[in-house]
């Protein structure tokens, strides 16, 4: 059974990562016989990692449909990110006295990977390209960075509860065509480089208060997208009205 929940482990925290990033769009259709195919295991498992998903609100199960990824209502998406503002700056709080010279160092690497994926992605959103493998990419290295503090905080529960509140569900990003994004991606950038000085410089009270409104800030970015999408259905529905 041990090996089983291992699995189901491992599973479950793909899927996630797969739909946090985007790549898998709210609405996909999850097939159990897909799934095990491609993750080279039995049912089991894979309806331990889909149930487990159902219970932080990723997928939800449905009668003669299968299991599908969830689309997050604004109120949901909003206390999610109120709830994962609270839990990333406590521990960001708690990791600024533990953060060793190795730690300071993957953070740096962390913090130079997301600003060169920000910079491309800045770029070719200026070109009008929407590259959903780079958003995609870009989602991980913005999550890599917080990992790193994650770790240094050494506090597995609100570690758990954060993650579990990390639904901002980029995926979004890619109906969101003519959204100028530019300065949203900018200010996610510098904000990652606040937070990174302030816990350099051993200021745990700066680095709570800077990643706080980061996460809020990225809140902000969700509900303008969900907004923006919002107004794109409406007015495709009264063409297809007026037509």
């Amino acid at each position: 059974m041990e090996g089983a929940s291992t699995k189901a482990d491992d599973i479950a925290i793909a899927l996630e990562e797969a739909i946090v990033s985007g790549e898998l769009e709210p609405g996909t259709v999850l097939r159990q016989e897909q799934l095990s195919e491609q993750f080279a295991v039995s049912r089991t498992p894979v309806r331990e990692a889909l149930r487990r998903l159902a219970a932080l609100g990723l997928v939800s199960f449905e009668p003669n449909r299968g299991v599908r990824v969830r689309l997050l209502s604004r109120d949901e998406l909003r206390e999610a990110f109120l709830v994962r503002a609270e839990l990333e700056s406590l521990a960001t709080e708690l990791a600024v006295p533990n953060m060793t010279a190795e730690d300071l160092a993957a953070l740096d690497e962390a913090e130079e990977r997301f600003s060169r994926l920000t910079l491309e992605l800045r770029r070719k959103t200026r070109a009008g390209e929407h590259d959903v493998a780079l958003i995609a990419e870009w989602a991980r290295a913005n999550h890599a960075f917080h990992d790193v503090i994650y770790a240094a905080a050494n506090a597995p529960y609100v570690e758990r509860l954060a993650k579990s509140a990390r639904r901002t569900f980029l995926g979004r990003t890619r109906w969101a065509a003519g959204l100028d994004m530019d300065d949203l991606y900018e200010k996610n950038e510098l904000q990652h480089r606040a937070i990174r000085a302030a816990i350099a410089a051993g200021s745990a009270s700066g680095a709570r208060e800077l990643a706080r409104d980061h996460v809020l800030s990225s809140g902000h970015l969700q509900e303008v997208i969900l907004d923006h999408v919002a107004a794109q259905t409406r007015e495709r529905a009264v063409r297809r009205r007026t037509a």
